[in-house]
């Protein structure tokens, strides 16, 4: 196991900026080469503080609240993955960033998916963490987790997430990042989680594609990372030996390493 140290937070502005029919809410911290950090499915723009503080120099990390999400303000009506998708294209206008890198991690890097397929010229390359290429893969286990309260979600973090190792030091932190919705909110997400199907058009996504999986992850089985490592041309994979769900934030120190290495920023 990577040993854990605490690092000071970068500084960060938080804000909301118009972007298409949305007025979205996002952190904008750091200079240098644009990384677009994607949050889970129960999350918000903060998901990443952890892992922000591991990037170091070279690097514009933004992250954003999705629909439903945190600050972000959207009408309440059913979308898809390629609405998220479009939604991040829309960001990147707003922002006036032609293309960026994307991290996105569980149903964030399904929405980094469904991004890479319907705006490939925006996507300078994918950093696809703790996720899946079809809900069908992991269904039984994130309907288990969908279908309970906040609270035993919260609860239920220390079976899901982080390590028994990690527990003690993680299982606080990371049950905070579980956001609080309200059921119509949670409901269009949930849907939007379920239509999420791309195994037969990995070969499609041409990207730089960066792959990081905890091999004991339950909420998105291990074997999704093989199968997308194995259809995307260019993926390669890094496995995290008995790391969960939340390893963005456990293993926060080695995954920051390799994200640097893969963007080719000089070592911090």
């Amino acid at each position: 196991m990577a040993t854990h140290q605490a690092k000071r937070e970068p500084t960060e502005s938080a804000a909301s900026i118009r972007a298409g029919e949305l007025e979205v809410g996002y952190i904008d911290g750091g200079s240098g080469v644009p990384l677009v950090l994607v949050h889970g499915g129960e999350s918000d723009r903060t998901q990443f503080a952890t892992l922000r503080a591991h990037l170091g120099p070279g690097i514009r990390a933004i992250s954003y609240d999705q629909r439903d999400s945190g600050i972000t303000v959207n009408p309440p009506d059913p979308y898809t993955l390629s609405d998220l998708a479009d939604d991040l294209a829309a960001l990147l206008d707003a922002l006036g960033l032609q293309r960026a890198h994307l991290l996105g991690t569980s149903f964030g890097g399904a929405v980094a998916q469904h991004a890479a397929l319907r705006h490939p010229e925006r996507v300078a390359s994918l950093i696809l963490v703790a996720t899946t290429p079809s809900f069908a893969m992991c269904v039984e286990a994130v309907s288990e987790l969908l279908e309970m309260s906040h609270g035993d979600r919260q609860n239920a973090v220390a079976d899901f997430f982080v390590t028994p190792e990690g527990q003690a030091e993680f299982q606080t932190r990371a049950a905070q990042t579980l956001a609080v919705r309200d059921p119509g909110q949670s409901a269009r997400r949930h849907e939007a989680a379920r239509q999420h199907e791309i195994r037969d058009r990995l070969a499609r996504i041409a990207a730089p594609t960066l792959i990081v999986h905890g091999t004991a992850d339950r909420l998105a089985p291990y074997a999704g990372a093989l199968l997308m490592e194995q259809r995307m041309p260019n993926a390669e994979l890094r496995a995290i030996e008995g790391g969960r769900h939340a390893i963005t934030m456990e293993f926060a120190e080695p995954i920051a390493r390799w994200v640097r290495e893969f963007l080719a920023v000089t070592p911090a």
